[in-house]
């Protein structure tokens, strides 16, 4: 499960990102932003977070799984995020396509944190008994 969840959103923020980084004056909110920095910033964010994400996941595997759920949970605002662009106004006039890759990203996001905390809260206690 967690293999298609991290893959859907890795591809999916892949799409949003690329899309904030060669349109990112068409984004509301935007206009206080030089071109130059929020491009610099997109992409630094996208693979600064993607790679935490890469990171949980094999920790996951390997059986860490206390900081696998620390970076997932971590990596998940690189979805979740992208629902700041509905702060700004304005969305309204982004085509629809737009709108699809925002809530694709915040969805995605969502269900990666949400597999976080399942992992935390589902793990045996580890208290070591009253002596």
């Amino acid at each position: 499960m967690l293999t298609a969840l991290l893959a859907a959103s890795v591809a999916s923020t892949a799409v949003h990102y690329t899309d904030n980084f060669i349109a990112i004056a068409t984004y509301p909110g935007t206009d206080t932003i030089a071109p130059g920095s929020g491009r610099a910033a997109v992409v630094a964010t996208w693979v600064v977070l993607t790679a935490v994400g890469v990171a949980g996941y094999r920790l996951y595997l390997r059986g860490r799984h206390p900081l696998a759920e620390l970076c997932l949970a971590v990596y998940s605002v690189t979805g979740i995020s992208t629902l700041g662009h509905y702060l700004s106004g304005g969305t309204s006039k982004l085509p629809a396509w737009r709108h699809v890759s925002i809530a694709a990203d915040g969805a995605l996001g969502l269900a990666v944190l949400a597999f976080a905390l399942w992992g935390v809260v589902t793990r045996p206690s580890r208290a070591t008994p009253a002596v």
